[in-house]
């Protein structure tokens, strides 16, 4: 099912396959409440589960459906690293702060996992573990680096050797890589209206179609307004990311205006043979490259290989992608020979870039205080499946009191994109420039 009475999905796999989500009413009226979260994906939600366990009363507001941005669009591979910077990174930039991320992220996939089977909750998971093959020669530094790094803090990482690649994807494409059990793959659409019934059964209240319109702390409470309604409360989470500021511009703009959408494409194949699927990541790991025009894929619960791609002009659909993707997924696996996809589909990815000069460089996470006893994130940059679980139940600590040096948020003050505007619209063009970077590493 891809449209409602309400809202219309995108064209996807997991709107086609989830479970259909809870029946949701919009906000009418003046309400109170102990927490009021904004936004209903996986950071919200996960915010909403904590705080009913602890016992808090919450009000959620999703401006479409839970589900509806990034958390039901996204590949939903379950990674418990960040794209572009390792444990020592976080620690230069964010010192006692940056060592309890460190810890909340490694252990986030096996914390998403676990929520899972606690709640029951039919997300088609899978831990099968996240690979990171790496595709050229001199990219096997930066495995070594990576296993070194995430080993000293604890993750069960392991590095692979080219043979050990090959087994375990079924392809000769790669170099080597290293991989970590902890993680796998959800459908992410599914999870999300899994998290959305369990937080309803503890006790949670979540209104859909009820954008936030402006949001202000005044005389001790946060007060936030739609267009029908308003919740007041002690406290607040947004959890909006790349779509902060996408349905009220004015909603959060020191958060919007430092988080750059950018557009990811997702596909997934027709369903496979068994014969293929087990020549093709035969164990079902996810796994995501070293490339900076990412290569991806996983198989979801159907045998359809679900994967992606980026192009500066997609066209109509992300029509001018099939034939690109279906001829990369032929070079990496030739067993597959001609691919077709049953599904394209786009969403927004949070990007926080740190230097516009150097886009290849993913940003850090951006955790902010937004007030008394208001507390928000953005800046997932391709990592959000397992974090934003676990930075849900940090921000559910934060909201009840509990004080920020035990927690694993390392608070800093927003700050926005020069040119935001400007760069959102042109940031495809740096498509080309991850091209020539990949090729020269070969």
């Amino acid at each position: 099912m891809t449209d409602s009475p309400y809202v219309t999905w995108p064209p996807s796999l997991w709107a086609a396959t989830a479970q259909p989500g809870p029946v949701l009413a919009a906000l009418e009226g003046d309400v109170a409440t102990d927490v009021v979260v904004i936004g209903a994906g996986f950071t919200g939600l996960s915010t909403a589960i904590h705080l009913r366990e602890a016992g808090i009363g919450v009000v959620v507001l999703e401006a479409a459906e839970p589900g509806w941005g990034a958390s039901g669009r996204n590949n939903g591979q379950v990674i418990p690293t960040l794209a572009g910077h390792d444990p020592s990174a976080m620690i230069k930039r964010h010192g006692a702060a940056g060592e309890r991320f460190n810890a909340v992220l490694r252990d986030s996939a096996q914390y998403l996992f676990d929520l899972i089977g606690k709640y029951d909750i039919p997300a088609e998971a899978e831990q099968a573990g996240w690979v990171q093959p790496v595709h050229s020669p001199g990219r096997f530094k930066l495995a070594e680096k990576r296993v070194r790094e995430w080993s000293a803090i604890g993750a069960p990482v392991e590095l692979l050797d080219r043979a050990a690649t090959a087994e375990m994807l079924g392809s000769q494409a790669w170099f080597g890589g290293f991989w970590n059990p902890t993680g796998g793959h959800i459908n992410p659409l599914a999870l999300t209206r899994g998290l959305a019934e369990v937080a309803m059964k503890l006790g949670a209240v979540i209104h859909a179609r009820s954008p936030a319109t402006a949001m202000a702390h005044e005389s001790g409470r946060w007060r936030v307004k739609t267009a029908r309604g308003s919740v007041t409360a002690p406290a607040l989470v947004l959890a909006t990311n790349a779509y902060t500021g996408e349905f009220e511009e004015g909603l959060a703009p020191g958060i919007a205006n430092e988080v750059i959408p950018v557009l990811s494409w997702q596909m997934a194949t027709k369903p496979l043979s068994d014969n293929i699927a087990k020549t093709v990541i035969p164990a079902r790991q996810a796994m995501s490259d070293t490339h900076r025009e990412l290569y991806f894929a996983r198989w979801d619960a159907r045998n359809r290989l679900v994967t992606g791609g980026a192009a500066v002009f997609p066209g109509a659909g992300g029509a001018n992608l099939r034939p690109a993707v279906a001829e990369r997924l032929k070079r990496l696996w030739p067993q597959l020979g001609d691919v077709e996809f049953d599904y394209v589909w786009s969403g927004y990815v949070g990007m926080t870039p740190d230097n516009l000069l150097a886009p290849q460089v993913p940003g850090f996470p951006r955790i902010h205080r937004l007030g008394p006893n208001g507390f928000g994130w953005v800046g997932c940059n391709g990592r959000a499946v397992a974090l934003s679980i676990s930075l849900g139940r940090e921000l559910a600590r934060a909201a009840q009191g509990v004080a920020i040096e035990t927690l694993g948020l390392p608070l800093s003050e927003p700050r926005p994109q020069p040119f935001r505007s400007i760069v959102r619209r042109i940031a495809p063009l740096a498509l080309p420039l991850y091209r020539r970077l990949d090729a020269a590493e070969i």
